[in-house]
């Protein structure tokens, strides 16, 4: 299929999928205006549910790409569907695989989503940040938008297979850009970005949760 019709498909999926968040969780999105109309950067979502990857899509009409286990591609229908949503795989076996893929994406334009909390929380505090998303971002000169996103953990928890018709509310962050950048990674300028980062999310994801 072409890239024409693949980015065709990618527009009429998200409008039915962010449209359904919308219809049925009555979403609200605040501050679209901060994203970047243009370019790569990294978008850094707070993560309470599965379903954050999809409402992660909310904020910017571009194609967001997201990272998935290699074994999902086995299957050709499957890759190709994966793919032209957004996914590209990774293997896990190998510790640098994730880095070097989203480095690919960002290196092709396209906005990247990282959970910096790297696997699903609980409750309402946002701390010990994982430094992968601000490494690619001082790697790459690209800037780290925040987003918190309130509700989904109440939607859908871990081991509830139906979910809880409740409100979600996302709240966007203005973009914090890397001080350096280069081949060779400061990671003094890590650790100083993901605690900025840090502080920005817990203040999106209050918002977010009293928007709801």
């Amino acid at each position: 299929m072409s890239s024409l019709a693949s980015r065709a498909f990618y527009q009429f999926a998200r409008v039915v999928l962010v449209g359904g968040c919308y219809l049925l969780f009555r979403m609200k999105v605040a501050n679209a205006g901060v994203v970047p109309s243009s370019g790569a950067y990294v978008v850094t979502p707070t993560h309470r549910s599965i379903l954050d990857t999809f409402i992660a899509a909310s904020v910017t009409r571009k194609r967001v790409r997201f990272m998935g286990k290699q074994e999902l591609w086995a299957n050709p229908a499957v890759s190709w569907l994966l793919t032209t949503l957004g996914g590209f795989p990774v293997d896990r076996g190998a510790g640098s695989g994730a880095v070097k893929a989203a480095l690919s994406v960002i290196d092709g334009g396209e906005p990247v989503v990282v959970f910096p909390e790297g696997t699903r929380r609980h409750g309402g505090i946002i701390d010990d940040l994982q430094e992968g998303a601000a490494y690619l971002a001082v790697k790459r000169g690209v800037p780290l938008l925040p987003v918190g996103i309130a509700g989904t953990e109440e939607i859908l928890a871990p081991g509830r297979a139906i979910p809880r018709l409740k409100k979600v509310a996302v709240v966007i962050g203005s973009p914090i850009h890397p001080r350096t950048r280069g081949k060779t990674v400061d990671r003094a300028e890590v650790t100083r970005l993901t605690a900025e980062l840090e502080r920005e999310l817990q203040k999106l994801y209050d918002d977010a949760n009293r928007l709801i």
